[in-house]
């Protein structure tokens, strides 16, 4: 859905587009989208990760503010998903962890520890302020206290033949860069050398710290979530002491010491200095989601979705909505935005020779508002008359019953676009460039890319989407190095020597469109392998296709798509938790346990969790 509010542009905003020709601030951007009106405003901002070409404009949604440690994790999430995603931890979330491959990983926990204790003891002596030295003998303290409860878990985990576990190379990777780390030995760090001042001293403590905060976080973080989905399931945890402990408020406790002496010993650094903090914490993250990787998961596991995919027998579909899914902002955002800034001003005098008249600039603002606001009037009144009574019974008929009046009206709308005029006269470089510095949701190109590369997947992924231009999208997903890897289903502007007429090719206008462009798909790939398909979308129109697809994902958050869904029996729940209640209820004999039209759609709120539930970490 669109709505389109012109507003005046502030001469201090933010430009959407990075090296771009066109001076498009991305605030005025959200507010001429004429398709996202049901969205909240979340739906374009709640996914973390993965880094991207760099003539790509990646918003990272990252606190500018705050504490250095907040900040730090905020710009990890997609490790600390990956890391939970992983079967270990999934396994150990809900209790059917094989007894062995924990004792394996608290053998590997144990080594770890002891070199985490020696880093807080070589951080300690470095530390010239009392209070941080005090503190950072206090966590070192809570670490033998750990490292007790650990001999514990060993004795009672002990396996029968008495042996340890050999230490495996992920954890011998981690705990050397820690050590490595604490005793000043830091690739690209400066001035290391000589510790002879405090400063110089305080600063290596400050990258010790650096390294090891995210251990703690991590930690914290990942009990919380275990604990979380706990309540959903039934008997008794194996592993719930393991759980409630780094669950707890004293863990909890510890992990906010150490990142408060980590705010007070980075306080009088430069921002070179800080930089090394922020690549070391990263490496630790990603040294953490390793080590986790690393545990010998033999069980039968629901994660990754592709463990069990054979390319000679098996096809993985990914479809894929484009505006807000995988954009930032509308697309008819910035094609409006494309015809405001290019058209005539009204003193101008057009040439006799251009192909196409345009009207002036402050007429073509003044139609967009006007088309904005009977889209939105109509928009609110077409779903307040297809909503039923609340039901509990999921009736996938009716809902697309409703749907045809919401698809009779999109298509109407546009009928409106094309007859006021407002798209004539784009200039198809005008667009191809706009599309290239389109900013795209952390992580989806990523996943798309990651996905196509992969040697041992036999897959396919479709972009459907309301846009009016497909020329925009095929130019993002080329900047991306995707454009050959993906098809496209979209409309298409009419061009006369590269300058649109205004009118449109309509191919997909309506939630309808979408739900048979993605029949006529799986149609078109045929029975020779076993399809296993995923849908990802934000909105209404996406909502048939979420139901029909093996698995619908739903990112962000739209309060008018959960509105209509759930009227007609839709449940939407979160992705995690149903991970780990599959995996508790995962047998030998379980066959494929996705599967579409069963009225239950899976929520995430970043890329990330796509990326590490479909491909794994």
């Amino acid at each position: 859905m669109r709505t389109l509010f012109i507003p005046k542009f502030p001469l201090n905003s933010l430009f959407l587009f990075s090296n771009s020709p066109f001076p498009f601030p991305i605030a005025a951007f959200r507010s001429l989208s004429f398709h996202s009106f049901h969205r909240s405003p979340s739906s374009a901002a709640s996914s973390s990760s993965p880094t991207m070409p760099p003539r790509l404009a990646m918003i990272s949604h990252v606190d500018s503010g705050g504490p250095l440690a907040r900040r730090l994790w905020n710009k990890c999430r997609r490790e600390s998903i990956l890391s939970m995603y992983t079967p270990f931890c999934v396994c150990l979330a809900c209790g059917t962890l094989n007894i062995d491959t924990f004792r394996h990983y608290i053998g590997q926990d144990v080594h770890f520890l002891k070199a985490f204790a020696r880093a807080y003891e070589l951080a300690a002596e470095c530390a010239d302020d009392d209070d941080a030295k005090h503190s950072i003998n206090e966590l070192r303290k809570a670490v033998s206290e750990e490292l007790k409860m650990h001999a514990s878990f060993v004795k009672e985990w002990t396996a029968a033949d008495g042996k340890e576990s050999p230490v495996n190379p992920a954890t011998v990777k981690y705990t050397d860069f820690l050590l490595a780390t604490a005793s000043g030995k830091i690739e690209g760090a400066e001035g290391l050398a000589n510790l002879a001042t405090p400063f110089e001293r305080t600063k290596l403590a400050a990258y010790a710290l650096g390294a090891m905060t995210p251990c703690m976080r991590l930690y914290a973080y990942l009990a919380k979530e275990f604990k979380g989905v706990l309540g959903a399931l039934h008997g008794d945890h194996p592993y719930k002491t393991w759980i409630e402990n780094y669950a707890s408020k004293g863990f909890e406790e510890a992990a906010e010491r150490t990142e408060d002496v980590l705010e007070k010993l980075a306080a009088t650094l430069t921002g070179e200095e800080l930089d090394t903090i922020e690549k070391l914490y990263h490496q630790a993250m990603k040294l953490e989601q390793e080590f986790f990787c690393s545990q010998p998961v033999s069980q039968k596991t629901v994660l990754p979705l592709i463990k069990d995919h054979n390319p000679a027998e098996d096809r993985l579909v990914l479809f894929s909505d484009f505006d807000l899914t995988c954009t930032v902002v509308d697309s008819s955002a910035i094609l409006a935005e494309i015809a405001i800034v290019r058209a005539p001003k009204p003193e101008q005098i057009q040439p006799e020779d251009q192909p196409i008249t345009r009207m002036s600039s402050a007429d073509l603002r003044n139609t967009w508002g006007v088309i904005s606001r009977q889209y939105t009037e109509e928009y609110e009144e077409c779903i307040d008359k297809v909503l039923p009574p609340k039901t509990e019974e999921f009736k996938f008929e009716d809902l697309c019953t409703a749907l045809e009046l919401l698809s009779d009206f999109e298509k109407r709308a546009n009928n409106r676009v094309i007859e006021s005029g407002v798209l004539k006269g784009l200039n198809f470089e005008d667009i191809r460039r706009a599309g290239e510095h389109l900013i795209i949701q952390d992580g989806c190109f990523n996943f798309f890319g990651t996905a196509c590369k992969s040697e041992n997947l036999n897959v396919g992924v479709h972009i459907l989407s309301y846009c009016w231009c497909a020329d925009l999208i095929r130019s993002s997903f080329n900047s991306g190095g995707l454009l050959t890897q993906v098809t496209i289903h979209a409309n298409e502007f009419a061009f006369e020597e590269a300058v649109s007429t205004g009118d449109l090719v309509r191919r997909v206008e309506s939630p309808l469109d979408k739900v048979h462009a993605f029949r006529k798909v799986l149609e078109n790939y045929g029975n020779d392998r076993n399809n296993l398909t995923v849908y990802i979308g934000d909105s209404i129109g996406d909502l048939l296709c979420l139901l029909e697809a093996d698995i619908g994902i739903v990112i962000g958050s739209s309060a008018s798509l959960r509105r209509l869904a759930t009227r007609f029996g839709v449940s939407f729940v979160p992705l995690y938790p149903s991970v780990v209640r599959k995996q508790k209820d995962l047998t030998k004999d379980s066959r494929r346990s996705w599967r579409g039209l069963s009225g239950i759609l899976y929520t995430v709120n970043s890329w990330a969790e796509i990326h590490a539930f479909v491909l794994g970490c």
